[in-house]
């Protein structure tokens, strides 16, 4: 797996990680209105027939466009809800029973049932072994006398980058770790 890039606002807030070829689009395209990695990407292209000279872009790890996020999930915004996302976030333990499992063995359980209501949402979903979850099954925590070892939260935009993100530089997660919440769980190295 190659570099990936992270992409900021001008006002530096997270956007995305993108591939270090779309990094270099937005060198050619002068769309990058600063720079905040340390490590960089070289990027070679062929040799000119009139100097003979190799074309060379040096592509930095964490670059900032010229625009502002206009996205609709903005900065503000959660990140999407995947099982991957959710398991790292809880750290790959069941949150009922506190067994720390294999993400295969693992399962997203709905605090509050979605037959009673319970949205599908990162605030009412936590990882739970299947053994736990099967206990649960379609029942309010209390009547059957489960609790959580801690509350489901939705992770912040710098968050839900390291989330997504298993090879992530030591430039970029500095970054992104002074942007994390400080309600947030997710141990950052």
């Amino acid at each position: 797996m190659t570099m990936r890039i992270l992409k900021l606002d001008a006002g530096g807030r997270p956007i995305a990680w993108i591939t270090r070829e779309d990094g270099a689009l937005l060198y050619c395209r002068e769309q990058v209105a600063w720079e905040a990695g340390v490590e960089e990407v070289v990027l070679r292209g062929g040799y000119s027939r009139r100097t003979g000279l190799r074309s060379v872009l040096r592509v930095n790890s964490i670059v900032a466009t010229t625009s502002m996020d206009k996205a609709a999930d903005g900065w503000a915004g959660k990140p999407a809800l995947t099982n991957p996302r959710l398991f790292r976030r809880d750290d790959y333990m069941c949150l009922y029973c506190g067994e720390v499992v294999p993400p295969q063995l693992l399962t997203r359980d709905h605090v509050v049932p979605v037959s009673a209501g319970g949205r599908d949402e990162w605030e009412n979903v936590v990882t739970a072994c299947r053994s736990c979850n099967h206990r649960k099954a379609n029942h309010a925590l209390e009547a059957i006398g489960m609790r959580l070892l801690a509350v489901p939260y939705a992770p912040n935009r710098a968050e839900g980058l390291i989330l997504e993100n298993r090879r992530i530089l030591a430039d970029q997660m500095a970054f992104l770790r002074t942007r994390v919440g400080s309600g947030s769980r997710l141990r950052v190295p």
